[in-house]
């Protein structure tokens, strides 16, 4: 089976003004669709490939074969990444967070204005292109970042939730100012979402 986008869950305008509708559109239809073609090309040429998710691949990337294996840590890492990214967002999202995960980030970051601001901060500082990440490892919440499309399932580590800081992401509303774009995307955030994924990853 060809790993093919999933649509968004919502309409491409519905995360206005935050998130303008034609950076939804080329982020989800031009960016995303062109890193599931060139994964899907790359598996072509070792079908043993087709049938392990995105994940998968990424989680053991040493099994994937040497001429692809670049291939399909950028573009399967932007295929991932990107899955996700759709899903943790949502129209009239944000506010404070709700459930587990708000007990998790009390105890770990004192508020969720702290760590806010410190994913905030940490994401900002990413040089280039890349993502920000909440993860959960050792019994705690952890904010790192990666570079390009790299994944925290390349480190072992199940991704709770993720800032594309692509300049894809933000530029057309935002040019230079990703602090900004940070800042405002706070306001698209489904956690309904991102508690699910924080009892996955807790597993």
């Amino acid at each position: 089976m060809a790993h093919e986008v999933p649509p968004l869950p919502y309409d491409y305008a519905a995360l206005e003004p935050h998130i303008d509708e034609t950076t939804m559109h080329l982020h989800h239809d031009k960016h995303h669709q062109a890193y599931v073609n060139n994964l899907n090309a790359a598996i072509e040429k070792h079908p043993e490939l087709a049938n392990r998710p995105a994940e998968d691949l990424l989680r053991k990337l040493d099994s994937v074969p040497e001429d692809v294996r670049t291939t399909v840590r950028n573009n399967g890492g932007g295929h991932v990444n990107h899955t996700m990214f759709w899903q943790i967002m949502k129209p009239k999202g944000g506010g404070e967070p709700t459930g587990k995960i708000a007990d998790q980030i009390k105890k770990d970051f004192g508020s969720f204005e702290d760590f806010k601001k410190l994913f905030n901060e940490t994401t900002a500082k990413q040089f280039g292109s890349g993502w920000g990440w909440l993860i959960f490892d050792g019994g705690k919440l952890k904010i790192i970042t990666t570079a390009n499309q790299d994944s925290p399932f390349m480190q072992g580590h199940f991704p709770i939730l993720g800032n594309d800081v692509w300049e894809h992401a933000y530029y057309l509303k935002y040019q230079n100012r990703r602090p900004d774009y940070l800042a405002a995307w706070w306001n698209t955030v489904n956690w309904e979402e991102i508690n699910k994924r924080f009892e996955l990853a807790s597993k």
